[in-house]
C-alpha cells in the first residue's frame, strides 16, 4: 500500500488544526494544548478513526523528538541574567512543590484504605509534570514577564526532583521488601540517568557554545540547532539516560557561554512550534478515555491530592523563596499538566512491583487523561492571573 498520499494528508491536517487551535484559543479560555488533545481524540480510534496506525505507531519517535526540543528551548531560558534576584524562589518552589506533592498524596492514599507501598509510589509519581504541555501554554503569551520565565525555570528543575524522589521511594521499598538487595541497583540508576544526562548535555553544550552561530555570525542556522538537538536526543537515548535533561542542561550550557550569540535558539523555535501540534494531537489520538471510567474512588482521591499538594508546596515554597503573593498563590496550580513522565514512572513501578500492577497503571493513566486535558486550563488561567495583577500593580505605583 503507498502510504504517502494518507501520510502527507495526516501531517497537513494536523497543522492545519494547529492554526485552528490557536485562532480558537485566542478566542476563548482554553488553551491551544488542551484544544489540539480535544482534536486529536476526535479524529483518533475514540472518534473519527481518521488518523493512520502507522502515526500511532511511532507516537514515540515524535514524542522524543519534541521532548529534547522542548528541553533545549527550556534550557535556553535559564540564563544567570533571568534567574538573578529569583534563583532562590525558583529553587525552594520546585524542590517544595514536589516533597509536598508526594507527602499529600502518599497520606491522602493511605487514609482511603492503601497499602503504604502502592500509596508510596503513586505519591512520588505525582511528583511529576509535563514541560511540553506548560512550555506550550507559555508560549502563548509574553515568555518574558517573570512568572513565565519563573515557572519554565521552575519545570526545568521538576523532572529532576521528580525523578529523584522517585527512584528514592522505589529504592526505599525495595531495601523493606524481600528483595533488598536491589535497592543499592536502583539508586544507582536514578544517579547514572541523572548524572549521565547532565554530562552529556556539558560535553555537548561547551564545544557547541563556541562553535555555532559561525556560519550565519551571531546566529546559529538551523542544521546547526536542529542537528545539535537531535544529536543529544539520540545519544541520551542510547545511553540510556534522560535525553529531556541532557537537553536542558545543553540548551543552558550554550545560552550562558556563547557570548557571540545574539539569540542562539531562535533557528529552532519555527520548527519547535510544528512538532508540538503534531505531538498534542498524536497525544490525544493515544489518549485512552475508556480510562476515565477507572477513576473511582482512589483515582478521584489521588486527582485531588496532587492538586492540593502542588497547591500547597508552590504556597510553601514561595514563602521560604521570598516570592510574591500572586506568585505564591498560583504557581503551584500552574504545574498541574502530567503526561507521559507518570506513565514511564507507572511501567517501571509496575514491572518492579507487579503485585500493584493492577492499582499503579489504571489510577495513573485515567488521572494523567484529565490532567493532560484540564491541567494546561489552569496553567492558562495562573499566568493570566498573574500578569494581571502585575499590570495592575504596575499601574498604582506609576
Amino acid at each position: 500500500m503507498n502510504v504517502s498520499p494518507y501520510f502527507l494528508l495526516t501531517v497537513g491536517g494536523m497543522l492545519l488544526l494547529g492554526l485552528l487551535a490557536s485562532a480558537i484559543a485566542k478566542r476563548s479560555p482554553l488553551p491551544r494544548v488542551t484544544i489540539l488533545l480535544l482534536f486529536g481524540v476526535a479524529i483518533g480510534g475514540n472518534g473519527l478513526d481518521l488518523v493512520p496506525a502507522l502515526f500511532s505507531e511511532h507516537f514515540d519517535v515524535v514524542a522524543d523528538i519534541t521532548l529534547v526540543m522542548i528541553g533545549f528551548l527550556i534550557g535556553g531560558k535559564l540564563t544567570l541574567k533571568s534567574v538573578r534576584g529569583s534563583a532562590l524562589s525558583v529553587f525552594w518552589i520546585s524542590l517544595v512543590a514536589a516533597v509536598v506533592s508526594v507527602f499529600t498524596v502518599t497520606l491522602t492514599l493511605i487514609l482511603c484504605g492503601l497499602s503504604f507501598q502502592v500509596a508510596l509510589i503513586l505519591g512520588c509519581i505525582a511528583a511529576a509534570t509535563a514541560p511540553s504541555a506548560i512550555y506550550d501554554v507559555v508560549s502563548q503569551f509574553d515568555k518574558q514577564r517573570k512568572f513565565s520565565r519563573q515557572l519554565l525555570s521552575i519545570v526545568a528543575l521538576d523532572d529532576i526532583w521528580g525523578l529523584t524522589l522517585f527512584g528514592l521511594g522505589m529504592a526505599y521499598l525495595k531495601s523493606t521488601g524481600p528483595a533488598g538487595a536491589q535497592s543499592a541497583e536502583i539508586l544507582w540508576s536514578v544517579v547514572r540517568e541523572l548524572g549521565g544526562a547532565v554530562a552529556l548535555g556539558l560535553v555537548m553544550g561547551t564545544p557547541a557554545a563556541y562553535l555555532t552561530g559561525r556560519v550565519k555570525k551571531g546566529q546559529p542556522i538551523l542544521s546547526e540547532a536542529l542537528g545539535l538537538v537531535l544529536v543529544c536526543g539520540g545519544l541520551a537515548l542510547w545511553l540510556d539516560v534522560s535525553h529531556l535533561i541532557a537537553a536542558m542542561v545543553m540548551g543552558c550550557v550554550i545560552v550562558n557561554r556563547a557570548k557571540h550569540h545574539k539569540y542562539p535558539f531562535h533557528a529552532l523555535e519555527g520548527v519547535e512550534s510544528i512538532f508540538l501540534v503534531i505531538f498534542f494531537v498524536l497525544a490525544g489520538v493515544a489518549l485512552e478515555i475508556d480510562a476515565l471510567m477507572q477513576v473511582g474512588v482512589i483515582g478521584s482521591a489521588y486527582i485531588l491530592a496532587r492538586t492540593l499538594g502542588k497547591y500547597l508546596g508552590g504556597w510553601l515554597g514561595g514563602i521560604v523563596g521570598g516570592a510574591q503573593k500572586p506568585t505564591k498563590q498560583w504557581i503551584g496550580l500552574a504545574m498541574l499538566p502530567q503526561a507521559g513522565v507518570a506513565i514511564g514512572m507507572a511501567l517501571v513501578a509496575s514491572s518492579e512491583f507487579p503485585e500493584y500492577e493492577e492499582i499503579i497503571l489504571p489510577v495513573v493513566i485515567s488521572s494523567t487523561v484529565i490532567f493532560e486535558i484540564f491541567g494546561p486550563f489552569m496553567t492558562r488561567m495562573a499566568i493570566t492571573r498573574v500578569d494581571a495583577s502585575a499590570v495592575s500593580r504596575d499601574a498604582s505605583t506609576s
